[in-house]
């Protein structure tokens, strides 16, 4: 009976153990869960600010295009206009045809004859329009 006696207290000793280390593998775990889901918190908040900001970048993207469009469209629109003033001022017409007379190798006399170009005119523009 003694021995049955000491065996189950000795049963019950390591039960016991068992059941101290199990507890306190229990606490490290819950410590360790609890960590973690402070990372989780801490990264699903990251996440949030990270996104708000991308929408922030994004709208600003967005506005900036539409400038560049809005711009693109006002540069084209005055490149039109200049255009049209070239050919409806007659000074220009006459400068215009005077260069592409010089640029297909006319002489100067014949521009000044051609264009009604006084001579000092012509001369400039066969300097700054001939080819080398």
């Amino acid at each position: 009976m003694l021995l049955v006696l000491v065996a189950s207290s000795l049963l019950v000793v390591v039960c016991l153990g068992l059941i101290f280390m199990l507890s306190k593998r229990l606490g490290y775990s819950q410590q360790e869960v609890f960590a973690l889901t402070h990372k989780i918190k801490d990264t699903h908040d990251q996440t949030a600010i990270l996104r708000s900001e991308i929408a922030e970048v994004r709208s600003s993207l967005i506005s900036i295009g539409k400038r560049l469009v809005a711009c693109e469209s006002y540069a084209k629109e005055l490149a039109q206009q200049q255009a049209v003033q070239k050919y409806d001022d007659p000074d220009a017409k006459i400068y215009s045809r005077a260069v592409k007379m010089i640029e297909l190798g006319a002489d100067l006399q014949e521009i000044m004859r051609e264009c009604e170009l006084p001579r000092a005119e012509a001369e400039l523009l066969m300097s700054l329009h001939q080819k080398s």
